[in-house]
């Protein structure tokens, strides 16, 4: 299930969600050719990426910021900055650019802290902007749930894209985030499924001023969970090919 596209249009250009797009995309193509030198790719990560066991011993603290600008492979990054993409500029638009980059860099240290205690005394390099982007989803479905988002659904050889309310897509997305988070041990490589969960949450709680400052639930009853203007219409595009009609 990834998301496409969502029909909630933000009312200006959002500079900070495309300048940490940017940033992101910028430190992965610093670093990429060590991907072909995995000692001197783990050399990296342990100067820059978030080691639990670093931080309880009182060393490099700075990695809890640095740790979010960087990625594993291509596809880290690139499923990152698509959930950026999606949902990052709305909350820009209602918060508005700098506490908006404060909120998103403050989700990423709250998500690497929450990794940090599921497992204080873990050598497992974190790194990827998974945290921060959690954060966004969360607040994005305090302000937004019944936005439409598109998804596309792969099952095998099925390919389909549903538009659903944000609340069942976000929703899910943190339940299986809790699921895999509870059921993986989180001294292992991998995934780290409790900074996604802890992100959310801290979002959520984050978000409540701007919730509150936009009329709390008056908001949701005038909005009914919508977004507070016209939804974006995505149409599919004229071909130029001719049409053929059939002999009969």
């Amino acid at each position: 299930m990834f998301p496409l596209r969502d029909h909630n249009p933000s009312g200006r250009t959002p500079y900070v969600t495309y300048l940490l797009i940017a940033a992101n995309v910028l430190v992965f193509v610093s670093y990429l050719t060590l991907f072909a030198d995995e000692a001197a790719l783990m050399a990296f990560f342990d100067q820059w990426a978030m080691i639990p066991a670093h931080i309880v011993s009182g060393e490099d603290y700075h990695t809890l910021v640095t740790s979010m600008f960087l990625h594993g492979g291509f596809l880290h990054l690139a499923g990152n900055m698509l959930f950026l993409w999606i949902f990052g500029d709305n909350l820009e638009d209602e918060m508005g650019p700098l506490r908006y980059l404060a909120f998103y860099l403050a989700c990423g240290v709250a998500a690497a802290l929450v990794q940090l205690v599921s497992a204080p005394y873990s050598t497992v390099p974190v790194v990827g902007a998974s945290g921060a982007i959690a954060g966004v989803m969360g607040a994005y479905l305090l302000l937004y749930p019944k936005a439409r988002v598109d998804i596309l659904i792969i099952f095998i050889v099925f390919f389909k894209v549903f538009p659903v309310p944000a609340w069942i897509m976000l929703g899910l997305w943190f339940a299986l985030q809790l699921l895999n988070g509870v059921g993986a041990d989180a001294t292992m490589g991998g995934v780290a499924y409790w900074a996604h969960s802890g992100g959310f949450i801290v979002g959520l709680l984050l978000a409540l001023p701007t919730f509150r400052r936009l009329g709390g639930r008056a908001f949701w009853n005038q909005t009914h969970g919508q977004p507070p203007h016209p939804a974006a219409t995505y149409k599919l595009s004229h071909t130029r090919v001719p049409a053929v009609r059939r002999r009969k």
